[in-house]
């Protein structure tokens, strides 16, 4: 059964075409439905529209190449697909007011998406639904466990606001003197007039256990109006 559907969308007729470009339509949700419940900007029909045209261009080199007797590369334009659907992902990368960037896993689900398209388009489903199955893991998976090692790392960040310049010299010196390693400390000016700097702040930990405990005693801290973990 499996290897009929499989030669059936391999074929140049009708039914092939159809099964392509519904395996796209699949593909493309299926991605899009993880990415919207997550409430991120490229949600189902951005991912699904996003297949649906890379394996239609697919598809389009293919029919130029058997319609003028292969004068035509078959790969080009499958190649400007790769490259130009960046300027979406582009558009789902922010940077927020925190120095925080968001966006970068659904704007690589768009590249996948799109590289996805061009398999199914040309006929390769077999492979494209076996790389969309990894998709899903990682999309599920190995989000957990990228939640789970950020959760216990020993280097972490955190956003400080404080409420006036000396208080920024009196809080390095407390973590100085709590024997708290600094990694990197990016200070900034508040956008609204009248408060502190604020502060991105990188610190390394012996015991990862401790890290609660360090974010506890740094938001008590007189110089310290707020402080929260990135």
């Amino acid at each position: 059964m499996w290897g009929h559907f499989v030669a059936a969308a391999e074929g140049w007729s009708p039914l092939g075409m159809t099964i392509r470009m519904f395996s796209a339509l699949l593909i493309g949700t299926a991605i899009g439905v993880d990415r919207g419940l997550k409430r991120r900007g490229a949600g189902i029909k951005t991912h699904a529209l996003v297949c649906l045209g890379a394996a239609l261009v697919m598809m389009t080199g293919e029919y130029i190449n058997r319609r003028f007797a292969g004068n035509m590369d078959i790969s080009r334009l499958g190649a400007q697909v790769v490259s130009g659907v960046g300027f979406l992902g582009v558009g789902t990368i922010i940077v927020t007011g925190r120095n925080q960037v968001r966006g970068l896993t659904t704007a690589a689900g768009l590249w996948a998406c799109a590289c996805l398209g061009l398999a199914v388009g040309i006929g390769f489903v077999e492979g494209a639904l076996i790389t969309l199955v990894m998709v899903m893991f990682t999309l599920k998976i190995l989000t957990r466990a990228d939640t789970w090692m950020h959760t216990y790392a020993k280097v972490f960040d955190l956003y400080l606001e404080f409420p006036t310049n000396k208080s920024v010299s009196t809080f390095v010196d407390a973590l100085h003197a709590e024997g708290i390693k600094i990694c990197s400390f990016e200070l900034g000016k508040s956008k609204i007039k009248g408060e502190g700097p604020n502060a991105i702040l990188c610190i390394e930990v012996k015991d990862r256990k401790k890290r609660c405990t360090i974010l506890n005693t740094i938001q008590q801290m007189d110089c310290v109006r707020f402080a929260e973990e990135l």
